[in-house]
């Protein structure tokens, strides 16, 4: 089941997205938009393509603009952190 996520940022503030669920039965464990089949990415992919928060709303009826809203502090969130990859020995 997918539960929402409470991330500690860079300065240790917490932050909950709520709306962001990942589980691995759902598209793969990717980030997903409150349990959907609809990704993180995809919105930010429909943004970056130069689609209006008007237009994917209408396009997804079922999002919501603090959905999107959501997927952008993410994708933020995200884009701030860093992978350390560990030595194998």
């Amino acid at each position: 089941m997918a539960e929402p996520n409470c991330l500690r940022n860079r300065y240790g503030e917490m932050r909950q997205f709520d709306r962001i669920t990942l589980d691995p039965a759902v598209m793969g464990g990717k980030p997903c938009v409150r349990g959907q089949r609809v990704t993180v990415g995809m919105v930010l992919g429909l943004l970056a393509a130069g689609r209006s928060r008007e237009e994917i709303l209408k396009a997804y009826p079922y999002l919501e603009a603090e959905d999107i809203d959501q997927c952008l502090a993410y994708a933020a969130w995200r884009m701030e952190e860093r992978d350390v990859p560990l030595a194998v020995s």
